[in-house]
């Protein structure tokens, strides 16, 4: 029996549907009709096609204000999906909640993604009535959270810190914006084993992160505890969190194959 190219199968319409949804992958939020037309080389009334029947089944809506579109709930449901098949969230689901349980504080298992890094599966504690939601699916800045400093200092050839601007954006008054001192926190970072974010991300809220492993001994991903910076204080994180962190990111690797 000779087997066809799959090339041969594909629909021209699902694909151009397809086109439509990978236009919204960069740092576009929006577009409208007329720009999805230019950029796919597709007659207005085809765009308009195509998104009716995307927003009919959810994977596409419109802001009503703009009149522009958008991914739509579909996306983040499929997205999740994904991600639920994902070793690295499979081992460190248990995991997490072990540990936001240990250290009554918000956890999170994050990717580098791109020019930055994206929690992936989280986990609260039920105890605390003042908490922080860790920010799943959003990305983090490199160079001021926890979990960006991790792949930072670690990354074995130093190309994703090249990656890094010229200017490093200050998003508060603590933000390390000066690439010399910056340099000098990754190398406390590679001594101690983790990473600390004493709000220069976000004000009022501190992080700590170590990276996690796999049978390839490179780091995938990484771990994180967040919380208020008035619990998440310099000895506590010393004494307590980091510990735990440390241990708990020792085993995702370990889950991962990787042997120290």
């Amino acid at each position: 029996m000779v087997r066809r190219d799959k090339t041969n199968y594909v629909i021209q319409s699902v694909a151009h549907a397809l086109d439509v949804l990978e236009q919204f992958f960069g740092d576009v939020d929006e577009l409208g009709v007329t720009e999805l037309s230019k950029r796919l080389k597709l007659h207005k009334n085809n765009v308009f096609r195509l998104l009716a029947t995307l927003e009919a089944r959810s994977y596409i809506e419109q802001n009503k204000a703009t009149e522009n579109y958008r991914l739509g709930i579909k996306c983040l449901l499929l997205g999740r999906r994904y991600i639920h098949h994902m070793g690295l969230v499979r081992q460190a689901r248990p995991i997490l909640s072990d540990l936001a349980r240990k250290c009554r504080e918000s956890a999170y298992v994050a990717i580098l993604r791109r020019d930055g890094v994206v929690p992936l599966e989280a986990a609260e504690p039920e105890d605390r009535a003042v908490r922080i939601t860790p920010p799943v699916g959003l990305t983090l800045p490199l160079h001021c959270s926890a979990a960006g400093k991790v792949h930072l200092a670690f990354d074995p050839e130093e190309q994703l810190r090249s990656t890094l601007p010229e200017n490093l954006r200050r998003y508060t008054d603590r933000t390390i914006v000066d690439r010399a001192l910056l340099a000098e926190q990754l190398q406390a970072v590679v001594r101690d084993g983790y990473a600390t974010d004493t709000g220069e991300f976000v004000d009022e809220v501190n992080s700590v992160a170590v990276p996690i492993r796999d049978y390839t001994r490179m780091v995938v991903g990484s771990l994180a505890v967040a919380g208020p910076t008035y619990r998440l204080a310099p000895e506590r994180i010393t004494s307590e969190i980091a510990p735990a962190l440390l241990e708990a990111g020792g085993e995702v690797s370990r889950r991962l194959g990787y042997n120290e």
